[in-house]
């Protein structure tokens, strides 16, 4: 695509906050069962922090906004950040703990199995005066925070509204992925505060937007949705929030280890439907975050809304293959995809 690779060639000074939780990820080795294992695989992740990681590989500046323990753990989760250029220096320190999750990956017909310890984690207890968000936006360009942070307290949600005001007040672009989280909170709680945040949201991400919260007056079966009801929803969506883009990814589930993805974008006028990937899954955590660290790279790229949905999709689509929640796929491997060699030979 020379569109893409035309923006990478150019200086890439464009800066992209993020704000969320960062977690410790225990999981399962050789697809063993909570019940089998002795020994978990240490990683760190979490929707916000993905993003940020991403968007540093994709050669743009980007920080990350949380609170985390003033202990070792909370500095692992910190040097992890760092060690792929993520600017860490707005993290909050104190609280009680690190979240976690524990994942037993699935296979074939058996799936995917989480299960959250993240109770009275430190960004639950994070108060506004924790952050400048005036010198954090300084010289910044675009705004992404998603639906998770809100779900976690009171105080989560509070702070993730007052981000999002003083990013608009500063110019950015903002983005919510709503990543509704039913474990979180309740369908009800979720579409009150969510309502209220999108109100500050120019571009909506994910498939929950027709799940955590919708629009009262829709006519579309919102529980059984074919591809072009979601036009229906998105223009309602748009029209009630004044979002610029609206996106989601699109999924099919052969098995926990074969899956279909492709993405929709609605740029207020038309839909743009993706080319869809088949993926032999290695590790699908991340893959919705690696979507919207790329879509936001081509939109700061300068792509126009297709060309960034394609970037955003294969950028997914690679991420199946990459163990761990963060995406490390390169910008000329996602370019090298969407000119269709997904042959997957060795490069020599």
């Amino acid at each position: 695509m020379p569109a893409i690779n035309q923006a990478r060639n150019k200086p890439m000074s464009k800066k992209v906050v993020t704000l969320g939780e960062i977690m410790m990820r225990l999981s399962t080795p050789d697809y063993k069962r909570f019940v089998q294992t002795e020994s978990f695989d240490v990683n760190y992740g979490g929707g916000e922090a993905n993003v940020a990681a991403a968007i540093c590989n994709y050669g743009l500046q980007s920080s990350f906004i949380s609170k985390l323990p003033d202990n070792a753990l909370g500095q692992a989760a910190i040097n992890q950040l760092r060690r792929y250029g993520v600017d860490t220096q707005h993290v909050a320190r104190g609280g009680k703990r690190l979240g976690l999750y524990f994942l037993e990956p699935g296979v074939s017909m058996r799936a995917s199995q989480v299960i959250y310890d993240r109770a009275d984690a430190s960004i639950t207890e994070v108060e506004l005066s924790d952050f400048d968000f005036d010198k954090i936006f300084d010289g910044a360009d675009w705004f992404h925070t998603s639906g998770i942070t809100p779900a976690l307290s009171d105080k989560a949600a509070a702070l993730t509204l007052a981000a999002l005001k003083a990013a608009k007040a500063k110019g950015l672009t903002t983005s919510l992925d709503l990543n509704y989280r039913k474990k979180l909170w309740t369908a009800e709680k979720a579409r009150e505060t969510l309502t209220q945040l999108c109100q500050y949201v120019d571009v909506c991400l994910g498939p929950d937007a027709t799940l955590g919260f919708h629009p009262e007056d829709t006519d579309v079966d919102l529980s059984n949705l074919k591809q072009d009801d979601y036009k229906i929803v998105f223009k309602q969506l748009a029209d009630k929030y004044g979002f610029k883009y609206i996106a989601s990814t699109l999924r099919g589930s052969q098995s926990a280890s074969d899956n279909s993805i492709s993405a929709m974008i609605f740029d207020g006028t038309e839909i743009h439907h993706t080319k869809q990937y088949n993926v032999r899954i290695v590790d699908r955590v991340g893959a919705g975050d690696s979507f919207a660290s790329g879509l936001i790279y081509g939109l700061v790229a300068g792509l126009n809304a297709a060309q960034a949905a394609e970037f955003g999709i294969a950028a997914s689509a690679l991420k199946h293959t990459i163990p761990g929640d963060m995406n490390h796929a390169t910008v000329a491997e996602i370019e090298t995809l969407i000119g269709g060699d997904g042959s997957g030979k060795i490069q020599r």
